[in-house]
């Protein structure tokens, strides 16, 4: 393998040999990584943040925050200069900067749409924590801005980018499972006081916001197909003033084309005319677990990986597609639908969002 400078690559132009050396030392030069403007630095920002670390492709070069303290502190870890760190008043300035060549929006729901249309003004790409707004009108508004400005926009659905879950999706759609019949998925935690989530300003709505939609978008990708018909309810059990301002619970049932039923009150499982699938911690960072039985096959597979992989897989993702080109597999409009169902959901069980 020959090595090469740049400055003796000048010297061989002279010599007429530049041309025929260009194609090696074009394969000794590594792809820029993409440089991530992390906007909001809580508890998903961590994950995403020691996610791209561990690419090959994606690294953290500035960060936007209200808490100048917390901010120095993160970007003394990751390398980041104290140039490269904004607040929310000053954020467009972010435009000027070359080392940013995308942003991670990890605010609360309600700020996503802000700071994805100030992001592509600025000309940079835009990776948004899901839900990917608090309503439709936003989620369109989000698209058209990043079109404009001709910026990718990716909706940070990690769980299509895991093994499991893909895993899961190749199972159903080749066919093992025969004609899939019902699918059953639930997620949930139980949550402490004063959380953001449970201020519907902030969060738009309750746990169909939080962690719901995971079930929703789960039964769409499994099957790949959108459902025809919804029905929901939901209830607040537990009236200790948590949920002042947003429902505790919603359940609905979404039915399918093909004739797939979807009550959303189980684990995550398949039910097909050969068999049946499940994954256990489906949603989580790690201990993901499928198993399926069908046709005389029978499945017991335990993913190793560890927290933060679901933010590596997703984010290298998103840095290929801007290297190359390329459309985001999770798309805005991949968002905007699940809206489109989040608001029906709720129309069906009384409540306004």
């Amino acid at each position: 393998m020959m090595t090469i400078t740049r400055r003796e690559f000048s010297k061989l132009g002279a010599l007429g040999l530049a041309a025929h050396l260009a194609p090696a030392l074009n394969a000794q030069q590594p792809a820029k990584k993409i440089g991530y403007a992390v906007i909001g630095l809580g508890r998903i920002a961590d994950h995403f943040m020691r996610g791209a670390l561990l690419t090959t492709n994606s690294k953290t070069t500035a960060l936007v925050s209200g808490h100048p303290d917390k901010a120095a502190r993160i970007a003394a870890q990751y390398g980041v200069p104290s140039s490269s760190i904004y607040n929310y008043e000053n954020f467009d300035e972010i435009v000027h900067n070359p080392a940013v060549d995308a942003v991670y929006v990890a605010l609360p729901n309600s700020m996503h749409a802000e700071y994805t249309i100030r992001a592509a003004k600025a000309g940079k790409h835009v990776l948004c924590e899901k839900p990917m707004a608090t309503n439709v009108a936003d989620c369109e508004k989000m698209i058209a801005a990043c079109k404009a400005a001709n910026v990718k926009l990716m909706i940070a659905y990690r769980c299509h980018y895991e093994p499991t879950n893909l895993r899961a999706v190749n199972l159903i759609r080749s066919g093992a499972l025969g004609q899939v019949q019902a699918i059953e998925s639930s997620f949930g935690f139980n949550m402490g006081p004063n959380e953001w989530r449970t201020n519907k300003k902030l969060a738009g709505g309750g746990p169909l916001f939080d962690v719901g939609i995971y079930s929703l978008n789960a039964c769409r990708y499994l099957t790949g197909e959108e459902p025809e018909k919804i029905s929901a309810y939901a209830s607040t059990i537990d009236h200790d003033a948590r949920f002042a301002e947003v429902e505790e619970n919603v359940s609905w049932t979404m039915r399918f084309p093909s004739g797939i039923g979807a009550p959303m009150d189980g684990c995550f499982r398949v039910h097909g005319s050969k068999g049946w699938l499940e994954v256990e911690h489906a949603f989580v960072y790690e201990g993901l677990h499928l198993r399926a039985d069908y046709s005389g096959t029978h499945l017991d597979e335990l993913n190793p990986a560890k927290d933060p992989s679901h933010f590596t897989a997703e984010t290298a993702a998103f840095s290929s597609n801007i290297q190359d080109g390329t459309e985001p597999k999770a798309s805005g409009e991949e968002g905007l639908r699940d809206m489109r169902y989040i608001t029906e959901i709720y129309r069906s069980a009384g409540i306004s969002i």
